[in-house]
C-alpha cells in the first residue's frame, strides 16, 4: 500500500517507536537496527529509559520508548516523546488483533506529538488475523493520510526489514481524520483474543507460582551447581598459581598486593564475583527471554497481580524480584520496566528479600559448615516473609488504579531462537558493561579499607551490640564484611567451621539472617543511587537496617523464650 499523500523526500531525523506495551515494538526495533542491543539513556528532564541504536536501513537513529500503560504511565511516555527534540518521525506500532482499541488509545495519548511529526503505522500480529485486514488497513490509510502496513516483524528476514524500512521512509503528516470514517474503516475487523489457559482459570495463582519456581528456581540451582564445580578447578589452575607468582609483591608493595590478590583483590574476589554471578545471569536471562518471547511472562504477571498489590507491587514487578536471586544489580536495572508507582517498592523488596547468587552460595556454605544445611529452607522463607512485610510497612499497598496490569492476556507462542538470543545478549551486555565494573570498583574500595584497618575497627565497634542477639563477638567481622559484599559471610567459615558448629541452630539462622539483611551490599546501594538518587539510596539503607534489627531482635527473643 502507498500513502495517498505525497511529499518531497527529506531526512527522517530520529525515528521514535510508540505504542502500548506488548505490541511488538522490540521486534520492530531490532528489525530496523539489524539486531543491535541498543544503548539505554534518560531523556532530558525525565526518568524514562529508552533504547537507541543506529539503523543503516534508514540512515537514522531509532528510539524504542517504553510501552504505554493506560491510566498509569501514559504521562511518562508523553514526556519522553515531547522532549525528543530531534524526533521528526514517529512509527506507531499497534496489534492487528486489537487495532481499533489500540489505535484510538495511542491517538488520544500522543495526539500532539503525532500532529507535528511525520507518522507511519506498523501493524503487528498479522498472522493472527484471517480475513478483512488488508481492506481495513487500506481504508485506514485513506482516512489518516499516512502509510499503514501489516508486518511480520518476528521473522527478522531481509524482506521484512526492507518492507519496514519502506514503510518508515514513506511517513507523512497525519491529517485530521473524521471519526466516522475511522469507525467505518475498522468496523468489519473483529477483535481476536488469545485462548484461555490455565493461568486464567480457577487454579491461576498456584499455576503461576509453580511456573515461576520452574522458570527461576531451575536456572539458579543449575548455575549454583556449575559455579560450585568450576571454582575449585579455576582456583587450582589459575588463581593459586597467580597468587604464588605475585607473592613477592607483598614485600615490595603491600597495597598493590592487596589490590590484586588480597582478600578483596581484583583477581581473587573479582574473579569470585564473576564466577558466581555470570552463570546465574546467563541462565536466568535465558529463562526470562523464553518466558517473554512465548507470552508466558505476561500470563503469570496478570494472574499474580491482585495478590501482590497488598505489598505495593504489581504482577509485572515479579520478574525483577526473582532476577535478584541471581544478581541484585541486574534486577535493579530491570526495575526500569516497572511502573513509576511501584518501582521503589520493587527495589526495596529486591534489596531485602532477593538473595543474590553470592548470598545464596555463602548461606549454603555456612549452614553446611555448621552441620545444619536444612536451615536454608527456613532462612529463605524468613527472607521472603519479612521482606514482604518490610515492603508493605514502608511503601504501603498498590491501589487498583496504579500499575494497571495488561488489559488482556498475551498470545502464547513458540519463542524464536534469534529473538531469544537478542534478549539474552542484551542482558549479558548490561551485566558486563554496567554490573562488573561496579563489582571491580568495590573490590578496590574493600581492599583499601581492609589495608588501612578500617574494616577491623568497624568489626570491633559492633561486637558489644551482638550480645542483644545472643551472638558471640567473634562473628562481628563476618557481619561487617557482608555489608561490603554478601559473600563476606564466608569469613566466618574458618577453622573448618568450628566457630559455626559451636553455635546453636537458632543462633546460626539468626547470624546468617542478620548479616544478609542488615543492609544491601554496597554494589547494590551504589546501583540504586545511580538509578533513583543518593537520597533514596540512603533512605533505603536506613529503612532496611531498621527492619532487619527489629525483626532480628524479635527472632532472638523468640529463640530465648523457647530455649
Amino acid at each position: 500500500m502507498q500513502a495517498q499523500r505525497k511529499e518531497t523526500p527529506r531526512p527522517l531525523g530520529t525515528v521514535v517507536l510508540a505504542g502500548l506495551e506488548s505490541v511488538g515494538k522490540s521486534s520492530v526495533f531490532r528489525l530496523l537496527t539489524g539486531w543491535a542491543t541498543g544503548d539505554e539513556a534518560n531523556f532530558r528532564g525525565s526518568t524514562v529509559r529508552c533504547r537507541r541504536a543506529e539503523s543503516t536501513a534508514l540512515g537514522a537513529v531509532v528510539v524504542d520508548t517504553p510501552g504505554i500503560r493506560l491510566r498509569t504511565d501514559a504521562v511518562t511516555t508523553r514526556l519522553a516523546l515531547a522532549q525528543v527534540a530531534d524526533a521528526e518521525t514517529v512509527l506507531v506500532v499497534v496489534r492487528a488483533t486489537h487495532l481499533h482499541d489500540e489505535l484510538a488509545a495511542v491517538r488520544g495519548l500522543l495526539g500532539s506529538a503525532l500532529r507535528r511529526c511525520r507518522v507511519a503505522i506498523a501493524v503487528t500480529f498479522r498472522d493472527r488475523m484471517n480475513v478483512g485486514l488488508d481492506e481495513a488497513l487500506r481504508r485506514l490509510e485513506e482516512a489518516l493520510g499516512c502509510p499503514v502496513r501489516a508486518l511480520d516483524a518476528r521473522s527478522g528476514g531481509p524482506a521484512a526489514r526492507a518492507e519496514l524500512a519502506e514503510l518508515v521512509a514513506g511517513a507523512t503528516a497525519v491529517r485530521p481524520a473524521d471519526a466516522t470514517a475511522l469507525e467505518e474503516a475498522l468496523r468489519e475487523l473483529a477483535t481476536v483474543d488469545p485462548r484461555v489457559s490455565l493461568f486464567e482459570r480457577a487454579l491461576a495463582v498456584p499455576a503461576a507460582i509453580v511456573a515461576l519456581l520452574a522458570l527461576f528456581g531451575i536456572p539458579v540451582y543449575a548455575a549454583f551447581v556449575a559455579a560450585s564445580a568450576l571454582q575449585p578447578m579455576i582456583d587450582q589452575r589459575v588463581i593459586e598459581p597467580l597468587e604464588a607468582y605475585l607473592a613477592p609483591l607483598a614485600d615490595v608493595s603491600p597495597l598493590a598486593h592487596a589490590l590484586l590478590v588480597g582478600d578483596y583483590g581484583i583477581f581473587t574476589l573479582g574473579w569470585y564475583s564473576f564466577l558466581w554471578a555470570f552463570p546465574v545471569v546467563c541462565l536466568v536471562g535465558l529463562s526470562v527471554a523464553l518466558s517473554e518471547e512465548s507470552g508466558l511472562k505476561d500470563r503469570i504477571t496478570t494472574a499474580l497481580d491482585p495478590a501482590l498489590r497488598w505489598i505495593g507491587l504489581s504482577g509485572r514487578d515479579l520478574v525483577p524480584v526473582l532476577t535478584g536471586f541471581g544478581c541484585n544489580v541486574v534486577a535493579v536495572f530491570q526495575t526500569r520496566s516497572c511502573s513509576a508507582c511501584t518501582r521503589k517498592s520493587c527495589v526495596s523488596l529486591i534489596a531485602y528479600g532477593s538473595a543474590c547468587s553470592y548470598q545464596i552460595g555463602a548461606a549454603l556454605s555456612l549452614f553446611g559448615s555448621g552441620g545444619r544445611p536444612w536451615l536454608f529452607g527456613p532462612y529463605l522463607a524468613l527472607l521472603l516473609v519479612v521482606g514482604a512485610i518490610h515492603t508493605r510497612v514502608w511503601h504501603r499497598g498498590a491501589a487498583d488504579d496504579q500499575a494497571h496490569p495488561l488489559a488482556e492476556a498475551a498470545f502464547l507462542q513458540m519463542p524464536a531462537l534469534r529473538t531469544t538470543w537478542w534478549r539474552v545478549r542484551t542482558v549479558l551486555r548490561q551485566f558486563l558493561m554496567q554490573a562488573m565494573p561496579i563489582f571491580l570498583l568495590l573490590c578496590i574500595v574493600g581492599a583499601l579499607l581492609a589495608h588501612v584497618g578500617m574494616l577491623d575497627a568497624l568489626a570491633m565497634g559492633i561486637a558489644p551490640a551482638l550480645g542483644w542477639f545472643s551472638l558471640p563477638p567473634s562473628v562481628a567481622p563476618g557481619i561487617v564484611f557482608s555489608i561490603v559484599r554478601k559473600d563476606g559471610l564466608l569469613l566466618l567459615n574458618q577453622d573448618g567451621g568450628a566457630l559455626l558448629a559451636a553455635l546453636g541452630a537458632g543462633q546460626l539462622l539468626l547470624l546468617v539472617y542478620l548479616a544478609s539483611t542488615l543492609t544491601a551490599c554496597l554494589v547494590t546501594l551504589w546501583t540504586v543511587r545511580g538509578e533513583l538518587g543518593g537520597r533514596y539510596a540512603l533512605l533505603l539503607a536506613g529503612r532496611q537496617a531498621a527492619t532487619s534489627l527489629a525483626s532480628a531482635l524479635l527472632l532472638a527473643a523468640g529463640l530465648r523464650a523457647f530455649a
